[in-house]
């Protein structure tokens, strides 16, 4: 089952209790998103090579120094984001990203729902994953982040809301002039979250030492979220089909389960051949002695992205590139800005 149906017909309450005075407490979580999800007019799943180039757009060489911030826009109020979480973590262990070893942690599907301004510059974020078909394996990220792509330099983004409380930074220090995370996006603990670590009265270490591991189930993913709807902007816009679930949805309806949500399963505009000789994604494994990798380049020139893709140098034996240059053309920006163009997709620093 994808994970937005798990969200959407999860019921279950998340509730802690303190190992300190035996009070419970309920959490924000997957349950109370489900009417948010299912709102959505638009649901992205994305197939594994979309997610391994939007993985490699945001986290290659060259993506970071990228100035197309006034090109980017969410399609909707609402949009649900969807992907495979093996494919995300294959292609971020090619970035230096370390790898996750908690059991069962390559399966799985990791999901974001985007809710933004009606021009589609501003908005929240939130991620959610599962580890199982149950209701009680699909979780919510406690912290989210809110953004405004028109912040200007030496601004900081507006709060959506009238929400208070400590709001976090997240900082590539080798880019700093060219990171749209520190000046478009700031993070927080969702409002029941925020009061329950409050009351927990935390010492400056646990506290710091939290606050990374929520930023972890986050953050990362802010990135490649930029860089599929940069995709989505360009003149061709991306492959995509409508899964036919009328049938399923009758069948599920005599026995009384809940119908599939509608989606839009979106596909990468490059052939898997383009990936790699080998054609099963990015690798920088070396093949053959003096044969190495080269790591994917992004630039923009006016209304063009050009996408260098990763590709093997050295001997032609081990096998053909097709391709190594993509170019992607935008008819005009989705946004127009008084403000100096900013960097679109950035580098984070792994969690």
């Amino acid at each position: 089952m994808r994970l937005v149906d798990q969200i959407a017909q999860c019921r279950t309450p998340f509730i802690v209790q303190s190992l300190i005075d035996h009070r419970f407490t309920r959490l924000n979580g997957a349950a109370d998103c489900a009417g948010d999800v299912v709102q959505c007019p638009i649901r992205y799943v994305l197939s594994d090579d979309l997610t391994r180039l939007c993985t490699a757009l945001a986290y290659s060489k060259g993506a970071r120094h990228l100035a197309c911030a006034d090109l980017l826009r969410v399609p909707a109020r609402r949009v649900w984001i969807e992907w495979c979480n093996a494919a995300w973590l294959t292609e971020l262990s090619v970035y230096g990203f370390k790898a996750d070893e908690t059991p069962g942690a390559a399966s799985g599907r990791r999901g974001a729902l985007v809710q933004a301004s009606p021009e589609g510059r501003s908005g929240t974020i939130r991620t959610f994953w599962n580890c199982g078909e149950s209701g009680l394996d699909v979780l919510a990220s406690s912290m989210e982040a809110y953004f405004d792509l028109d912040t200007e330099d030496g601004e900081v983004p507006e709060v959506p809301d009238n929400q208070g409380g400590r709001a976090l930074c997240v900082v590539d220090g080798a880019n700093q002039d060219a990171d749209i995370l520190r000046r478009c996006f700031r993070f927080r603990f969702e409002r029941s979250w925020a009061d329950y670590y409050e009351r927990a009265m935390l010492s400056c270490d646990r506290e710091q030492a939290l606050a990374h591991h929520a930023l972890g189930t986050i953050a990362p993913h802010i990135p490649m979220l930029l860089a599929f709807f940069l995709l989505l902007s360009t003149r061709t816009g991306l492959p995509r089909r409508t899964q036919a679930l009328e049938r399923i949805n009758r069948s599920r309806a005599r026995t009384g389960k809940a119908a599939l949500l509608d989606h839009i399963e979106a596909l990468s505009p490059l052939s898997r051949d383009c990936f790699s000789p080998g054609g099963n994604g990015f690798t920088s494994v070396r093949r053959a002695p003096r044969l190495h990798h080269v790591r994917g380049h992004l630039v923009r020139h006016g209304s063009q992205l050009f996408w260098r893709v990763p590709h093997l140098r050295g001997n032609a034996r081990s096998g053909i590139v097709h391709t190594r240059t993509v170019t992607w053309t935008i008819d005009r920006p989705t946004h127009r800005s008084n403000g100096p163009m900013r960097a679109a997709v950035d580098q984070v620093a792994p969690p």
